[in-house]
């Protein structure tokens, strides 16, 4: 590690000894996605009895990355480095009647000490977003009806399709409009959006505004329904999403149809369960989709144990495309994800062409402290398809029908403290072990990887 990058870890964990969040292992899902901002009772920073709220956030991250890129010993790739992350929030809410709010929300991120450019994309960089809105929207109704029209977080169910992706520096929005109608056990909120893009020396730009860095005419409208009525232990959540696209590339409108369960298992006796199945049929750059993708998993909690463990067991799966050449796509499209939550904390891998059997066990020996050890297996769906990271584009390796298909495993450990109401800690290790793929698929190299983080967040 360079003496400049290990000043950076310094830094992060002086930090974290002076000064919460939500759990940083695994984020709560909120009975219903409203966009608002913190609640008043919440933050010291309400004033006029809740009708101007402000909040506010600082994040850094400290991350060491080995080979996860190229997974080969022998290159000294600008990817095999260490760098800091920084990041800060600042937001203002305004609601001067109840059935009207205004609320807008500033960022600014940056890399650090980095070797990679910092360009947001750019060899897996997060990159540098100086100063930007982050959100800006009006709502007009109450908690039960509401309209939300502007720039806006989306994050629907664990977030397997649609999230904010906030582990990312940088995070996502849309500029959308947006319905929201509840009743007592069941929600359904109605949208049509464009994801905004990044751009560090202009203003950021969904499609819908004219963004001519990315010109893809891209809108992703859908119906998303939420209900604890049809099973009284359990959550039950159907969706339809169409994602319409025209570009250079080709025309593209698809449908994504899904379901998702998940048990409480304080009405289960401990036990607890959680699929998600969504299947996809329509057009992508012109040629015919068929898809499907499915995760399944089920758990045991030590409910009237002190540390509160859980051992948990699930199969990840999602179709990959078996003939380029035919005029058909069979993989499946992940859409708007939070994938880092699922799929190995290295961000190797997405809900696209993947078979992911894995493993987890979690304890907390205080309120305030989680420990948590996962462990995945990958194998591609098809070698005929590529292996997709996280952004569900970039691929690791060309693709190589003949090639094995096991592509490795891995062990990730996490480690969260929450200080208190407005401050948390994180840190986890991560090792990948290369499987055969990545030897048989163009560089005959297959050398494990590394990933280490350090992690400090303050919220108000």
């Amino acid at each position: 590690m360079k003496p400049r990058h290990l000043l950076s870890l310094l830094c992060v964990l002086a930090v974290s000894a002076q000064a919460g969040t939500s759990d940083p292992v695994s984020a709560k899902n909120p009975k219903a996605p409203v966009t608002v901002a913190p609640k008043p009772d919440d933050n010291p920073l309400s004033f006029f009895d809740g009708k101007l709220v402000f909040d506010f956030q600082e994040k850094m991250r400290f991350e060491y990355r080995e080979n996860n890129f190229d997974f080969n010993d022998s290159l000294n790739s600008l990817t095999d480095d260490s760098w800091l992350l920084q990041r800060v929030r600042l937001g203002m809410k305004i609601t001067p009647v109840e059935w009207f709010t205004f609320y807008v929300q500033g960022q600014s991120a940056f890399e650090f000490d980095s070797d990679r450019p910092n360009i947001p994309g750019q060899l897996g960089a997060e990159g540098d977003d100086p100063a930007d809105i982050r959100q800006a929207w009006i709502q007009l109704g109450g908690k039960d009806m509401n309209l939300t029209v502007g720039r806006q977080v989306f994050s629907y169910g664990d977030e397997r399709i649609l999230g904010p992706l906030d582990w990312n520096n940088l995070g996502r929005t849309f500029d959308a409009a947006r319905f929201h109608y509840a009743q007592s056990d069941w929600w359904v909120d109605v949208f049509a959006a464009s994801v905004v893009t990044f751009d560090p020396d202009k203003l950021n730009a969904s499609d819908l505004f004219n963004n001519k860095g990315v010109g893809r005419n891209q809108v992703l409208s859908g119906v998303y329904f939420s209900s604890t009525g049809f099973v009284p232990w359990q959550v039950t959540d159907l969706y339809a999403l169409e994602l319409h696209e025209s570009s250079t590339a080709g025309h593209t409108d698809f449908v994504t149809l899904g379901t998702r369960m998940k048990a409480d298992p304080k009405k289960l006796g401990g036990w607890d369960y959680d699929t998600e199945m969504a299947v996809q049929f329509g057009d992508v750059k012109s040629k015919d989709l068929t898809a499907f993708a499915g995760h399944w998993g089920v758990g045991y909690n030590w409910l009237k144990c002190p540390w509160k463990p859980r051992f948990g067991i699930e199969y990840n799966f999602a179709t990959g495309d078996s003939n380029a050449a035919d005029g058909k796509v069979g993989t499946f499209q992940n859409l708007y994800p939070t994938n880092h939550k699922f799929y190995g904390y290295m961000d190797a891998f997405a809900w696209q062409n993947i078979h992911n059997p894995a493993l987890s066990f979690s304890v907390q020996p205080t309120a305030k402290l989680k420990a948590q050890i996962d462990y995945h297996l990958f194998w591609l769906a098809d070698t005929s398809d590529a292996w997709y990271r996280a952004n569900g584009t970039t691929a690791v390796r060309p693709i190589t029908p003949g090639a094995d298909s096991f592509c490795g495993s891995e062990l990730d450990v996490t480690l969260a403290y929450k200080v208190g109401k407005n401050l948390s800690l994180q840190a986890g290790y991560s090792r990948f072990f290369a499987g055969s793929y990545l030897k048989d698929a163009g560089t005959k190299k297959s050398d494990d990887a590394d990933f280490a983080y350090a992690q400090v967040q303050i919220d108000f």
